[in-house]
Formats: structure tokens, C-alpha cells, sequence
């Protein structure tokens, strides 16, 4: 899914008008994955505990149920792309841009991005230059949409849907190319080539289940403990982003 937040879910981050994000910055060993992900299945959790803060920590108090059916799964149940829930003016996509790039430079007033630099791609390592209209950046959802209606979203109403899609603790400017090969993966199926970054991005991930109550299966759990117990001192990101959308914001 495009979007994501970067940290962010790499990067230069802190506390923003959007709503709030901080990751913290306890380092990351190298986990080794199969195919692009962590080891799905049912593997047995590791037995490490993370201290009271943590994302390690956090991982515990997740429900675990088994993935729902997609069935009913639209976009449009999230509502319009990139909606201006924040209320100061300037989309969702745009702000991301904005708190995630260096050396930014914008089309008109201080809202719509022409040009920046994304430093080290959190999912490649790699510098990528931001173009309007030719650019090789998406903003993903760190839990995508698709994931989230599968796991609790479907019987959410349409304003804590619309705030999970635009809430900056979830998005996340990446390279473009890595972003779809995730797709809708989850961090049983899929975790970025940069290893440096994975335990943020887990961490992102447990944060945003967390926050809006979405559950994640056996694997899922596994494979969160997996990368964390890596990193067992890392802080499970905050953000302060509402978890229901303004009334006047509607979904279909």
C-alpha cells in the first residue's frame, strides 16, 4: 500500500503537527528472513521480554486470532485518499512529504511539495530524490489497509477507518519499489532489505495494532518477537493523532 510514515514507521522524525510520531533509536541485529519476510507458520515465540515502554514489551498485550476473510474489503471503506483530517490545510500525503524529506521546496505556499530528498530509504538505505510528477516515493501504510480489514477494521465505523488511513503513526515515505513488493504483507510475509530498519518498523507496526486494537495471527506474533528480541530496548513509537476522523469526513 502507498504511504506509510517514515520515522518513522527511517529518518529524520519526531513530534509533528500531524499528530505526533517518535521512534526510538535502540539498534536493530541483522534477522535473517526466507523470501523477503520472517518466518511465517507457526514458529514458537522466543521467551525474552521486553522492559515496560518497549515494543517488545507491547507485542504481548496483541490479541491473537486468525486472519478474517478479505470479503468486503474496498479502499473506499477508508475514505477519500489522503483526506486533510488534521485540519490545518494541507493533505495527508503532503504533510508526510513534508516531515520526511530534506531539502524541500515547494510548488506554492508551504503545502504542496515540488522537490526534496528521502535519506536513507528506510527500506532500501538508499537516497532517493522526490520529483512532482516523476517521483519514485510512496507514502505506505506500515499495517495496510487491506491487513487492518482483516483484522478488525471490517467491523470498525467509517471515522476510526478514515483516521487509521491517515493517522501519521502509520505512514511511512519509502522507495516506491520495495513498497510494492510488500503489498499487504504483514511482518510474518514481508520486512524491508534494510536490516538496520527493521526493528523500527516492527515497532511501528505493534504501535499502530496497538493503538486502534487490531489483532495479529500466531505468526505474526512469532515473527514480531522475532526482530524485537533483537532489539529489546526499542521504544514503541507514540503518536497522538485522534483514532476517530471529524464528522465531516465520510466513508463508503
Amino acid at each position: 500500500m502507498r504511504y506509510g510514515v517514515r520515522r518513522g514507521a527511517g529518518t529524520a522524525v519526531g513530534a509533528v503537527a500531524l499528530g505526533g510520531l517518535l521512534f526510538g533509536a535502540a539498534g536493530c541485529k541483522d534477522v535473517e528472513v526466507s523470501g523477503g519476510g520472517a518466518s511465517g507458520g507457526s514458529a514458537s515465540e522466543p521467551a525474552a521480554r521486553g522492559a515496560e515502554g518497549s515494543a517488545l514489551k507491547a507485542v504481548d498485550g496483541l490479541t491473537v486470532k486468525g486472519r478474517a476473510p478479505k470479503t468486503g474489503y474496498d479502499r473506499d471503506k477508508f475514505g477519500s485518499a489522503w483526506a486533510d483530517t488534521d485540519s490545518n490545510h494541507c493533505d495527508t500525503r503532503n504533510d508526510i512529504l513534508k516531515r520526511d524529506l530534506k531539502d524541500v521546496k515547494f510548488k506554492t505556499g508551504d503545502c504542496v511539495i515540488a522537490s526534496g530528498v528521502l535519506n536513507d530509504d528506510p527500506y532500501s538505505g538508499d537516497d532517493i530524490r522526490f520529483t512532482r510528477g516523476a517521483s519514485k516515493i510512496d507514502i505506505d501504510h506500515l499495517v495496510s489497509l487491506s491487513d487492518a480489514w482483516q483484522k478488525g477494521a471490517s467491523k470498525w465505523e467509517a471515522s476510526k477507518r478514515i483516521a487509521l488511513a491517515n493517522d501519521p503513526l502509520n505512514l511511512l515515505a519509502v522507495s516506491a519499489g520495495p513498497n510494492r513488493s510488500k503489498g499487504e504483507g504483514d511482518t510474518a510475509t514481508w520486512l524491508p532489505g534494510n536490516k538496520g530498519y527493521r526493528c523500527r518498523y516492527v515497532a511501528g507496526q505493534v504501535a499502530v495494532k496497538a493503538k486502534y486494537g487490531l489483532w495479529v495471527t500466531s505468526a505474526e506474533k512469532a515473527a514480531m518477537k522475532k526482530v524485537l528480541t533483537t532489539c529489546p530496548d526499542q521504544k514503541l513509537p507514540e503518536g497522538t493523532a485522534p483514532t476517530k476522523a471529524p464528522a465531516r469526513f465520510r466513508a463508503r
